[in-house]
C-alpha cells in the first residue's frame, strides 16, 4: 500500500482565513491526504496568506520562506501559497517569491488536491492572473445567489462541491470542513465579500461583492461543530450587518441568532465585524437580550472626525457613535465593545486627531486596535495628494496607542467586582488557567486569568468574580466550583 500523501496547513491572518483553511483541509482529507500539524512532517506545506496590510503581508512572506527552508532537510518537498495575498497578487507574488512552488487563487480551491499533486510531482501549475472579484457577481444583490454557484467562495463549501465519488471523511451530512485544532471555539462563515467602498480598503477587490450563505448551511455547520465539542461559535464575514440583503431579508440575522443559540451543545454565539452605520434597533435588541448570544459589539468605527470619515467614504461622527454606545449599554450595561482606528489618514488635521481622542476617551471600549495609515495598492486613498509625512503618522500612532492602552486598562478596572461567565480555554502548569468572558473575542481582545485552576476543565463556561486586572486582562476567582462538581458527580 503506497504511503499516504501528507499536507500541513499554516494559517495567517483573520478568523475568516481559519475557516478557509479548514475547508481546504476537508477537501484534501476527503481525497486521501493525511493532515499533519507540523510543516516539517508534510510532503506539502500550504501557507494560507493574509493580504490586508503591509505587516500581515510581511508575515505571510516570512512564513513562506520559513517553510521553504524545510525543503531538503526533512520530508517537505513543496511549499504552496494560497489565501488573500496569493489571490491578490498571483503571478506578481510568484515572480517575487520563487521559493514558493505554487501560488494558487480562490478559483483553485475546488481542485486543491489535484493542484497539490501536480506540484508535488514536479509539475507546474500556472499562477493565476489577479482580477477584480467584484465583477464576478451581479451588481444587484438579489441576483447574486444563483450567480454565486459559479464563483469560488472560500468557506461556503458543501459536500456536494466535492468531485464525484468523493465524500467527506466525517460523513455525508458534515460540512465541507475538517477541524485543525481541538479548541472549544470555532468560527463560521456568515457571508463573503463586501459592497462598501471604503477608500483605504482593498479587500472587496480580492474577496468580491457581498454574498450571504443560506441560513440552513450556517445552522447545519454550527450543529456539526457542536458535535465536535465546540462550545462557542463566532460568526465571521467582511460585514455581518449586511447579512441577508441578497436573500431578500436584511433582518435575517436577527431571526437566525436565536436558532443558533438553541443548538444543543452551543453555549455562546458571538457576532463579529459589525458596521456602525448599519446597526439596527432590532439587531441591538437580539444581541443584548437573547440567552447564549454574547452581548458583544465589534464595531468598525475607524475614526470619529467627520471630515476624515467622509474622506474614508464612511459615515458618522463622535456624537452619533457615543449615542450608539449609550443605546447598547442602556440595554446591556456589561456589553463588550471593541474597534479599530486608523490615524494619520491623508488630510487628517490636529483637530481631527483631537476629535478622535475625544471619542476614545468617552467610548469606554474594551479593546482598541490602532493602525498608522499606509497606502494600499489599488485603493482610492492611495491616489490622495494630501498625505502626511511618515514621521507624523508614526508620532500620531504612538500617541493614540498610548492613550488606547491607558483607556482599555481603565475599562478593565471598571469591571472589578463584576460577575462574568468565562469559557475556559487553557489549563497550564506554567501559565495557569485562563479563558474569555462574553466581552472578549479570541485573539483580538483581552482574556481572563483565573486565581486558581482547581476544578476547571477546558471547554466549560464558569461563573467568576473579577477581583483584579493586568492591563486589558481580568483576574477572576471561579465561583461555586465545589457545588457544581458535586452536582455533576450526582448526575453521573
Amino acid at each position: 500500500m503506497p504511503e499516504r500523501r501528507t499536507v500541513a496547513l499554516v494559517t495567517l491572518g483573520c478568523a475568516r482565513n481559519e475557516v478557509d483553511s479548514e475547508e481546504l483541509a476537508g477537501r484534501l482529507e476527503a481525497d486521501g491526504w493525511q493532515l499533519v500539524e507540523d510543516a516539517e512532517e508534510a510532503d506539502v506545506a500550504v501557507v494560507n496568506t493574509c493580504g490586508f496590510v503591509e505587516a500581515a503581508k510581511k508575515d505571510s512572506v516570512d512564513a513562506l520562506l520559513e517553510a521553504n527552508d524545510l525543503k531538503g532537510h526533512g520530508r517537505t518537498q513543496a511549499v504552496v501559497a494560497v489565501g488573500c495575498m496569493a489571490e491578490r497578487y498571483g503571478k506578481e507574488l510568484a515572480e517575487a517569491l520563487p521559493e514558493a512552488d505554487g501560488v494558487l487563487g480562490f478559483d483553485d480551491y475546488a481542485d486543491i488536491s489535484d493542484r497539490l499533486q501536480t506540484i508535488l510531482n514536479g509539475g507546474i501549475h500556472a499562477s493565476h492572473t489577479p482580477r477584480d472579484r467584484r465583477k464576478l457577481l451581479p451588481i444587484s444583490p438579489a441576483e447574486r445567489q444563483s450567480a454565486g454557484e459559479e464563483v469560488a467562495l472560500p468557506g461556503h463549501g458543501a459536500p456536494s462541491d466535492l468531485p464525484e465519488g468523493v465524500a467527506p471523511v466525517s460523513g455525508p451530512r458534515a460540512p465541507l470542513r475538517r477541524r485543525l485544532d481541538g479548541s472549544p471555539v470555532a468560527s463560521v462563515k456568515l457571508a463573503s465579500g463586501c459592497d462598501r467602498r471604503c477608500s483605504f480598503c482593498a479587500i472587496p477587490s480580492f474577496r468580491g461583492s457581498f454574498i450571504s450563505r443560506r441560513p440552513s448551511d450556517v445552522l447545519n455547520e454550527a450543529r456539526w461543530l457542536a458535535e465536535q465539542g465546540v462550545k462557542e461559535v463566532m460568526l465571521v464575514s467582511e460585514n455581518n450587518t449586511s447579512y441577508g440583503k441578497d436573500l431578500g431579508d436584511i433582518r435575517l440575522l436577527e431571526t437566525m441568532l436565536p436558532e443558533l443559540a438553541e443548538i444543543d451543545g452551543i453555549e455562546r454565539v458571538r457576532v463579529s465585524y459589525l458596521q456602525p452605520a448599519e446597526m439596527r434597533p432590532g439587531l441591538i435588541d437580539v444581541l443584548t437580550s437573547t440567552p447564549n448570544i454574547a452581548p458583544y459589539f465589534d464595531l468598525s468605527f475607524q475614526h470619529s472626525a467627520p471630515d476624515v470619515l467622509r474622506s474614508m467614504r464612511r459615515f458618522g461622527d463622535t456624537d452619533r457613535f457615543l449615542e450608539l454606545l449609550d443605546t447598547i449599554r442602556s440595554k446591556a450595561p456589561q456589553a463588550g465593545v471593541r474597534s479599530n482606528f486608523i490615524v494619520g489618514f491623508p488630510g487628517e488635521s490636529e483637530a481631527d486627531l483631537a476629535e478622535l481622542e475625544r471619542f476614545l476617551t468617552g467610548a469606554r471600549l474594551d479593546a482598541i486596535g490602532v493602525f498608522g495609515y499606509s497606502d494600499e495598492d489599488g485603493t482610492e486613498a492611495a491616489t490622495y495628494e494630501n498625505k502626511l509625512d511618515e514621521d507624523v503618522v508614526a508620532e500620531r500612532l504612538a500617541r493614540v496607542s498610548r492613550l488606547a492602552e491607558e483607556l482599555v486598562a481603565q475599562r478593565a478596572e471598571e469591571r472589578v467586582g463584576e460577575t462574568v461567565h468565562v469559557l475556559v480555554e487553557s489549563l497550564d502548569d506554567e501559565d495557569g488557567a485562563y479563558g474569555r468572558a462574553a466581552h472578549q473575542a479570541p485573539e483580538t481582545d483581552g482574556q481572563v486569568l483565573f486565581t486558581s485552576g482547581e476544578g476547571l476543565t477546558v471547554g466549560r463556561i464558569v461563573e467568576a468574580k473579577v477581583v483584579g486586572t493586568e492591563g486589558v486582562d481580568l483576574v477572576a476567582e471561579p465561583l461555586l466550583l465545589g457545588s457544581l462538581a458535586c452536582t455533576e458527580e450526582a448526575a453521573r
